[in-house]
């Protein structure tokens, strides 16, 4: 679907995936279930991804590091993937933005878990921080893919780790 949603015939679905036009249908009635499908595939792997990381190590410098690099390696393995995710033309489609609202929301509260019990934060001001600290590894990832990706993808996602390190590492010491 490099073309968007509205822009892929199932045809051309059928031959970008190697399959006739009819075993196509058996498994999805229509390109809305086989979209919706993918979209649950992708958000899967990259929940799985991103909490495999946040989950690696029990240092917090590590950790942020490991999910900044995380999210630049989903971009860069498959950007039909991050494009299917990130730059739908359903993305006001209720069910897809159900779906990425509970990837956000799942992923930012896993951050914001960590946050509160090292800082002691309260609830609302650690998810306020987890989902500024996932919205810029999610901006600036895609940022950096859809310029090129000519800056090297571990410099590229080093750079945001130690921008989100530096300001996160400061929590509670400022409070």
């Amino acid at each position: 679907m490099a073309n968007g949603y509205h822009g892929a015939a199932m045809d051309e679905i059928a031959e970008t995936a190697h399959v006739s036009k009819p075993v196509l249908y058996q498994h999805f009635p229509s390109k809305r279930e086989l979209y919706l499908s993918l979209l649950d595939s992708h958000l899967t792997k990259l929940t799985q991804l991103l909490l495999g990381a946040l989950n690696s190590t029990t240092d917090n410098d590590e950790r942020v590091q490991a999910v900044m690099r995380a999210y630049f390696r989903f971009i860069a393995a498959d950007d039909q993937a991050h494009r299917l995710v990130f730059e739908s033309d359903l993305i006001n489609d209720p069910d897809v933005s159900a779906r990425l609202e509970t990837f956000n929301k799942t992923f930012s509260d896993a951050v914001a878990r960590v946050i509160a019990e090292d800082t002691k934060l309260p609830e609302l001001e650690a998810q306020l921080l987890g989902r500024g600290l996932t919205g810029m590894a999610q901006v600036s990832a895609r940022h950096w893919l859809e310029t090129g990706g000519d800056l090297d993808l571990d410099v590229a996602s080093d750079l945001i780790y130690r921008l989100a390190w530096r300001g996160i590492s400061r929590f509670p010491k400022e409070s």
